[in-house]
Formats: C-alpha cells, sequence, structure tokens
C-alpha cells in the first residue's frame, strides 16, 4: 500500500462533482447544494468542470458558455475575435457566489477569447481565463477555446497496473527533462511537438531503462527563462509544443510502453504578467494583499492565498486535471518550504505570524494535506512528490498519523552532502568521512528520493563531470563513483538530462543537450553505465524492494577514513537476495583488500565501475570471489577483494 494514501472520510476529504453541470435558460451556471457546501469549504477539486469555458449548443445555437470567478468585480465580459475585443459586448452574469457565468454564440473550439474585467475605481483588466485548457504562444496572451473530450486513449493496461502497484518495493529510477532543450530540431523549428518528441524520447529512455520521467513544468509560462516555475496557465499545457490532445498522445505512448509520466506543479507562487491572475478583479484575489504574506522576495512572484477557500479550490482542482484528463502518474510540488514556513527568505520584521503566534504557514500545511488525501484517495497508484529542504518531520507520512500526506520527499540533504563530498580532492576526503555516512542516521524517516537534479548543474555551478577533482580520468571516474553510490543507496533514484552524457557544459535551457558527445569512448562510457545501473536496479530486489525499510541496509564498516572507503549491504524482503556494495573514493587501487560479509560462499561481481565498457581501468575480481574464516566487521567471514580506484562493486550472493 502507498503510503499516505488511505482516505479519513470526514469534512475535509476533497468533493468532486459527480453531476453534469446545470445551468438556467440563459446559460448562467446554476451549482447544487452539495457544490456550495464544498465551495465554502475549499474543498472543490474539479472546478474545471464548472468555469473555464465550454464548448455546446443553447437554444439550438452553437456556442460556448463561460464562466470565471471575480467576486468584487462590477462588469465582467468576453472579449474575442468574433466581437472585435471589445467590452461589454457579450457580458457575463454574476452570481452569489462571485461567478460570472454566460453563453456566447459563435465563439467555437480554437477561438482566442479574454475576460474584461471591470473593476470597482472603473478600470477594466484584461485576463486570461484561469481555467483555460489552451492558450496562445507567448508573447501573446489569450486564451483558446479546447474540447477536451475527444480524446481515445488506449493506456489502459498501463492504468490497471498503476492502480494495483505497489510502488513503494517497486524500482524506480526517474529521468528528469526539460523539453524545450532535450533537443532541438535542425529545420529552422525552435521546438519538436509533443508526438514528435513522443516517439523519440521513448526510445531513449527505453534505451536508458529508465522507469519513468518527470516534466520540468509543462502548465504554460510566458517567459521560457523561468522553465516553465511562473506558470500562468494551471490547466493548459504549453503550446510551445503542440495541443492539448498532442500532449494527451505524448502521454498516452509512454504508458503503452510502460513507463510512468510524472509532471512537476508549482503552487507555491504565481508571477506577475499583467494577464495573470495577479489582481484578478481589481483586488488582490489570488494572492495576499499584504507583501508581507503575498509577495515572494527570491522570484518576485506572488504568494498564493491559501486560506481562501475559492484559491483552495483552483489549486486542488488544477492537481486533480492533471491527473484527470491527462493520465499523469504523479506530481512533484515544488518548493514546499517556502510554502510552510511564513518567514522562508524573509528577515525579522518581514513577515507575519500565524494565529497562535509561530511561523508556519497554518492554511498551506492544511492544503497540503487536503492535495494529498484527493491524490491518493481518487487515483489509486498516483504518486506525489515534495522539493521540501528542511527537517520539518511526516511530510512522506499519511495525513491520518499527521504528516502531510506525500508519496515521497525529495533528499536535498543527501543531495548537498554527497554532492560537497565528491567535489573535494580525494587527498582530503578522509578528513570528511561523515559527510557520506551521516545521511543513514535520518534515511528512512521518510520515503527519499535521492535527486541530482537541474539544480545543480545550473547558476554557475558548471556540469557534474565538471565539478568532479582530479585530471580527465579521474573526472570520469568520479562521476561514474557518484552515480554508483547514489543507485546504491536506499532511496528512488533521479537524473537531470544531459548528466548521463557527461556534459562538460551546465544545462542551458535556450540550447539542447550535447549529443554530439555519443561515439566518445569516455562519454559513452557515462551512458552507458547509467543503463547499466538502472538494469541492476530493475533486476535485484535487494537495491528497490527496502528503499524505505532499515531491514534492506546494513551498514559493513563506514569508518575507514584513511582509505577514504565504505562498504554496505542491501538486503531484500525475507533476505532472498543480499548484495554488498563497496566503494573506494581514492584513486588507489585497493588490493586484499577484506570486508566482512553476513554470508559464507561466493559472491559474484554484477557491477564494477571501473569497466572497460564504462571507460575505466578494468580493475575487479574476475567476476567471483569466495569468503575466507577470517572474522571481520563484526562479521564471522569476509571477502578479499580489489577495490578499484575511484570506483566502486556490487557483489551478490550466489551460494
Amino acid at each position: 500500500m502507498n503510503i499516505g494514501s488511505t482516505v479519513i472520510q470526514n469534512e475535509r476529504t476533497p468533493h468532486t462533482m459527480t453531476q453534469s453541470v446545470t445551468r438556467n435558460s440563459n446559460g448562467h451556471l446554476v451549482l447544487s447544494p452539495a457544490d456550495l457546501v464544498a465551495l465554502s469549504r475549499g474543498m472543490h477539486c474539479n472546478m474545471y468542470d464548472y468555469l473555464g469555458a465550454h464548448t455546446g449548443e443553447h437554444d439550438g445555437i452553437q456556442g460556448t458558455r463561460f464562466a470565471v470567478w471575480a467576486p468584487n468585480a462590477k462588469r465582467v465580459s468576453v472579449i474575442c475575435d468574433k466581437n472585435n475585443w471589445t467590452p461589454a459586448q457579450n457580458d457575463l452574469h454574476g452570481s452569489n457566489e462571485g461567478i460570472w457565468s454566460g453563453f456566447v454564440p459563435g465563439v467555437n473550439a480554437g477561438d482566442t477569447y479574454k475576460y474584461a474585467i471591470e473593476a470597482q475605481d472603473g478600470h477594466v483588466h484584461h485576463k486570461a481565463d484561469p481555467y483555460a485548457f489552451y492558450a496562445e504562444e507567448a508573447p501573446k496572451t489569450a486564451s483558446i477555446v479546447y474540447e477536451l473530450d475527444h480524446y481515445q486513449w488506449n493506456d489502459g493496461g498501463w492504468m490497471d497496473y498503476r492502480r494495483n502497484c505497489d510502488w513503494m518495493s517497486q524500482p524506480i529510477s526517474i529521468y528528469e527533462i526539460h523539453l524545450a532543450s532535450w533537443k532541438r530540431p535542425k529545420d529552422g523549428r525552435k521546438y519538436f511537438n509533443y508526438r514528435e518528441l513522443a516517439a523519440d524520447l521513448l526510445e531513449y529512455v527505453r534505451e536508458m531503462g529508465y522507469t519513468h520521467i518527470e516534466l520540468m513544468p509543462i502548465t504554460e509560462h510566458p517567459f521560457d527563462g523561468s522553465w516553465g516555475y511562473q506558470t500562468t496557465g494551471y490547466f493548459a499545457p504549453t503550446c510551445r509544443f503542440g495541443t492539448p490532445d498532442d500532449f494527451r498522445f505524448f502521454v498516452d505512448t509512454f504508458h503503452q510502453a510502460g513507463i510512468g509520466v510524472i509532471v512537476d506543479w508549482v503552487p507555491a507562487h504565481f508571477p506577475t504578467d499583467a494577464h495573470s491572475l495577479g489582481q484578478f478583479d481589481g483586488t488582490s484575489l489570488y494572492e495576499h494583499s499584504d507583501p508581507r504574506q503575498g509577495f515572494h522576495p527570491d522570484w518576485n512572484t506572488y504568494i498564493f492565498n491559501y486560506g481562501r477557500n475559492e484559491v483552495r479550490d483552483f489549486l486542488l482542482s488544477s492537481a486533480r486535471f492533471w491527473l484527470d484528463k491527462y493520465h499523469i502518474d504523479g506530481i512533484r510540488v515544488d518548493a514546499v518550504a517556502s510554502m510552510l514556513y511564513l518567514d522562508y527568505s524573509r528577515e525579522a520584521g518581514e513577515w507575519i505570524p500565524n494565529a497562535h503566534g509561530g511561523r508556519e504557514n497554518l492554511e498551506a500545511i492544511q492544503f497540503l494535506k487536503d492535495l494529498n488525501v484527493m491524490i491518493h484517495g481518487e487515483f489509486p497508484g498516483a504518486l506525489s512528490f515534495a522539493e521540501e529542504s528542511t527537517a520539518w518531520g511526516g511530510v512522506s507520512r499519511p495525513v491520518y498519523e499527521g504528516g502531510l500526506g506525500f508519496t515521497m520527499k525529495w533528499d536535498m540533504g543527501w543531495m548537498n552532502d554527497t554532492v560537497h563530498y565528491i567535489q573535494r580532492d580525494p587527498v582530503h576526503r578522509k578528513h570528511h568521512q561523515n559527510e557520506l555516512s551521516f545521511r543513514m542516521i535520518y534515511a528512512f524517516t521518510e520515503n527519499f528520493v535521492l535527486p541530482l537534479s537541474h539544480d545543480e548543474v545550473v547558476h554557475g555551478k558548471r556540469s557534474l563531470l565538471s565539478q568532479m577533482p582530479g585530471d580527465f580520468w579521474q573526472q570520469f571516474a568520479n562521476l561514474r563513483l557518484l552515480y554508483g553510490y547514489q543507485y546504491c543507496m536506499p532511496g528512488k533514484k533521479l537524473l537531470f538530462m544531459g548528466c548521463e552524457l557527461g556534459q562538460w557544459h551546465e544545462w542551458n535551457h535556450d540550447a539542447e543537450l550535447d549529443w554530439a558527445l555519443i561515439g566518445n569512448t569516455h562519454h559513452d562510457g557515462i551512458r552507458n553505465f547509467i543503463g547499466d545501473l538502472n538494469r541492476v536496479l530493475r533486476d535485484h530486489p535487494a537495491l528497490h524492494e527496502c528503499d524505505f525499510n532499515d531491514a534492506g541496509f546494513s551498514w559493513i564498516h563506514a569508518d575507514d577514513a584513511a582509505n577514504s572507503s565504505y562498504a554496505f549491504c542491501r538486503i531484500s524482503k525475507n533476505e532472498t537476495e543480499t548484495l554488498v556494495c563497496a566503494f573506494n573514493f581514492t584513486p588507489v587501487p585497493r588490493d586484499k583488500y577484506l570486508i566482512g560479509v553476513p554470508k559464507a560462499g561466493t559472491y559474484t561481481e554484477i557491477l564494477n565501475s571501473d569497466a572497460h565498457t564504462y571507460g575505466g581501468t578494468n580493475v575487479g575480481n574476475a567476476g567471483k570471489v569466495k569468503t575466507v574464516k577470517e572474522p571481520m566487521h563484526g562479521r564471522k567471514q569476509s571477502v578479499e577483494v580489489v577495490l578499484p580506484p575511484l570506483g566502486m562493486i556490487v557483489l551478490r550472493h550466489d551460494s
């Protein structure tokens, strides 16, 4: 069972509309009593079925029904090509709930539109539809009417598998991708289409052996340089790569190949673009009015007002939308720490305490809990990931146990400590032995993903390969060692695109990956190693069945600072498989190196990062080693191995 998947039925259980949308004779939206109650509690999770633009027929006339929340507006009208973008030509009707709705004849799928919202001071704001399913490509900012009901999915087998899968004990290796810069056309176009990417990217991901891909935000965004993290369209896949149905085809294609699709989702903040959510009806509607609560100093963005029920409806509905309409397998919630703490990145006097005088954002905490109750309750097998960098307890523990309810949490501590250690010159590593071993003190307090993400290869940090110390050979060996350590540690795995190529230059969102490196022996060695790491991860239950259980891990030794070496066991459920993972973080081969092992017999070397096929020197153990009756590391027997320079080995106990 997925941790966090149990739903407690109470007043905080998210509400989903089960009946068809009701409108009166004028096409105005009519909400049921149950929907009104859900709205009043901020627990309505499919407002996209009510609000936005929906094509249909009224009195025998084809057109589009529009609905938008703007409670403080004096007047709201639809502006579009059909009325020459003239306000007050197609007015909407207001309701007691602050929702303006109505039918506009002659507006059909493919037509562009906005809302002209007249504020109480008389100023007219031209706003994109917060619930739009499609939008124009920047620098244009209009919404586009789009029908979502025509795509025929072919991923039933995958969806059944996902629904019944225990992901906690399954191998998960995630390839993180920025679609705009993975690969670019050579025919003058800026981007490939979703359908083209589906073919090319899928072939590559299958070749590399990943189980999932994670897309940096594909929600609509105006600024390329934000990488999608400044979202303006919370219900619209970016049109840079095609239509919503093109994106559905993309997801469908990966599902048919047995590969999951995760998307980054950003409920922590939103941009200040004039056409977006900020000051939507002339007032601070989606954001707090006080900048100490409503403005983010790091990103110059607005912060959602999680205490406002309609804002909660908006965000809960957005998350549900991607799982419902696009069959997304999981969402990774960006910048969770900035949501949890009212004083995040603020000095004294720059933030407002909660009702109890504390620094915790109580409304955001409740929102995250409700989000995860909804995801796990309505979409069994779907995953939620938190990018959370503090020591907040219970991020990936069930809501009914007091946790936030996420399936998994990124282990930013592991990432920082490990990268910091591997950047050190090997001669100094013996003085920092605990930087790698410290992680195991807390490794099972959460369900962790071990990320080497885009954040590690931008803003002057350089590529991972360029961060490695030593000469040319040592840099490649260190990088393989880093990846080997990541894959052997308990936790699911994530690697950013390009890192598997061993790029020399840090990631540039305006250019494709350095595909010219393919064919180079050393760079191909890195790629071959990642492919084999994914294969070993899948094929050996000891490396994935107990990622979140201390029964699946046992130190052999972590205190050989003089040799900068470590060794530990990974153990499968019911101890059906035992692996010994050993690491040498110096460029000196360790011959006749004794490692205490839990079982007597033969151990097969199933992985060696120094193999020729990976660009190494082929220092190893000729395939097998046998135990000797020499006690070591608290065990009755040991194996005498050769640890390759700046290398790692994995040994499987056979008999």
